[in-house]
């Protein structure tokens, strides 16, 4: 592995080092970016440090580095990578205090990046897809800020690898929100439908661009509140995030969805965005 960054210094990651605290540490006080890089040219940089920027303005705390600092940083990690593809880490925490909940005064925030290997999407996922379960979203109410925060997520990841899943589907009062760490696109009436972007899900940034994509080549779309009872209607269901891009849910709550096979609006989406890649 490449050197990792850390405050200002560049070092092995076995020698980069925090207080314990540090209230990324003490409190899960900051937020975080994950940015795919594809033959080292980062993908959708502009857009992931946007949305890193609304992270750090939704807890109230400002932005150390500036996008071109960012780009430095990126730069050298994407530079001296280990493998052409891989992804970059970005973490900001809101510095090193005694621990009370309120905000410290004049503390430096902790900054951190590195670069890691990104394993390619299984190909049996992409030819036969995925199983899912789904659970109730009993996260807090700010889900569209990336917090280091992540323990319900974790639980809800968890619960669906206890089942032999690989994703857990939330639901919160009825409707569909995300899934544990990635957006979710359900087929109905041969129709696209997006869960809104609002306070309750993440904006993923691959989210958005199949969004664009669907726009663009005049695919059947909506971006409206998807019924439970709708997704477990769908002819045709599939995850997106950063690292896996788009992935076809073939099965939920182990039923199979639609014919069980990976549906036509899948493999037109997912050529599309290879395209844009």
């Amino acid at each position: 592995m490449s050197n990792v960054y850390l405050n200002g210094q560049w070092l092995p990651i076995e020698q980069a080092q925090i207080s314990v605290l540090d209230r990324g540490f003490i409190f899960g006080d900051g937020v975080y970016e994950v940015i795919p890089v594809y033959s080292r040219k980062a993908f959708a940089l502009d857009a992931h440090l946007q949305r890193l920027d609304n992270s750090l303005k939704g807890i109230r705390l400002a932005a150390p580095l500036n996008h071109d600092q960012w780009r430095t940083i990126i730069g050298q990690l994407v530079g001296e990578a280990d493998q052409e593809d891989s992804s970059i880490y970005l973490q900001i925490s809101r510095g090193v205090a005694p621990r009370d909940h309120a905000f410290p005064k004049n503390t430096s925030a902790t900054v951190f990046a590195m670069a890691k290997p990104m394993a390619p999407v299984p190909q049996d996922w992409l030819e036969n897809g995925i199983k899912v379960v789904t659970h109730t979203d009993d996260r807090w109410l700010h889900c569209d800020l990336k917090t280091t925060a992540l323990l319900a997520n974790v639980l809800l990841r968890q619960y669906a690898v206890d089942q032999g899943a690989v994703e857990c589907v939330l639901i919160r009062d009825g409707f569909v929100t995300e899934g544990a760490a990635s957006n979710i696109i359900v087929v109905h009436d041969n129709t696209l439908l997006f869960p809104p972007r609002n306070n309750l899900i993440l904006p993923g940034i691959t989210y958005d661009l199949i969004i664009d994509l669907a726009q663009q080549h005049r695919l059947p779309f909506k971006e409206a509140p998807v019924p439970q009872t709708v997704l477990l209607q769908a002819s045709e269901i599939m995850m997106t995030s950063s690292t896996r891009e788009i992935v076809p849910i073939t099965q939920i709550d182990g039923k199979p969805v639609g014919n069980g096979q990976p549906g036509p609006l899948f493999k037109q989406l997912l050529t599309l965005y290879q395209s844009l890649k």
